[in-house]
């Protein structure tokens, strides 16, 4: 796991102060777990990555999509993540170097709020949204970012994404996403 909450960490160790962890969801959840394509992505798995653990989160706890109104307004959405799309970058600088065009959707998708705005258009959560990357632990990067989103007074709640694209040997995509908000949710 990438350092956020993975299935055997204790809930309230990832939450931001004051906010119980919700939900959560993880990519890959076993070996021969696929990535499902996302319509208006191409070339990367980066925001396929990001939308499906988002989803796998989300779902958990609202069903399926969009959110009640009153809670998606108060839901801030935060991505952090450690590499970016190192697959798109790679295809542009591809594109540049060789004297290509650079195909107009991977304009569009380099800015990791793309796939951010995909995740809250259609789920309805309309918070505050906040993309990092990280110079230190991710989910320490995370639960700061989270806590002062909500101590803003910008959100109730906070989807936080932590996503890395796997690009040394070795290593693969994976991603984890936890729904932290206040106890009064989890009652509800």
């Amino acid at each position: 796991m990438l350092g956020g909450p993975g299935p055997a960490a204790s809930v309230n160790q990832v939450a931001p102060d004051g906010l119980l962890v919700l939900a959560q969801g993880h990519w890959p959840a076993g070996r021969s777990d696929e990535l499902p394509g996302l319509p208006g992505f191409i070339v990367s798995s980066f925001s396929p990555l990001v939308a499906e653990a988002a989803r796998r989160c989300l779902s958990q706890f609202f069903g399926a999509p969009p959110v009640d109104l009153a809670k998606g307004e108060r839901i801030a959405v935060v991505l952090v993540s450690p590499t970016g799309d190192i697959a798109t970058a790679a295809a542009v600088a591809a594109a540049v170097d060789q004297g290509r065009r650079v195909p107009p959707m991977l304009f569009y998708q380099s800015n990791l709020n793309a796939v951010v705005g995909f995740v809250t258009a259609r789920w309805g959560l309309a918070g505050p949204v906040v993309c990092v990357c990280p110079s230190g632990d991710p989910l320490t990067d995370a639960r700061d970012c989270a806590s002062l989103v909500v101590a803003d007074g910008d959100a109730d709640a906070v989807l936080v994404v932590i996503a890395s694209q796997g690009h040394a040997p070795g290593t693969a995509d994976q991603a984890d996403a936890f729904l932290a908000g206040p106890p009064s949710w989890a009652r509800a």
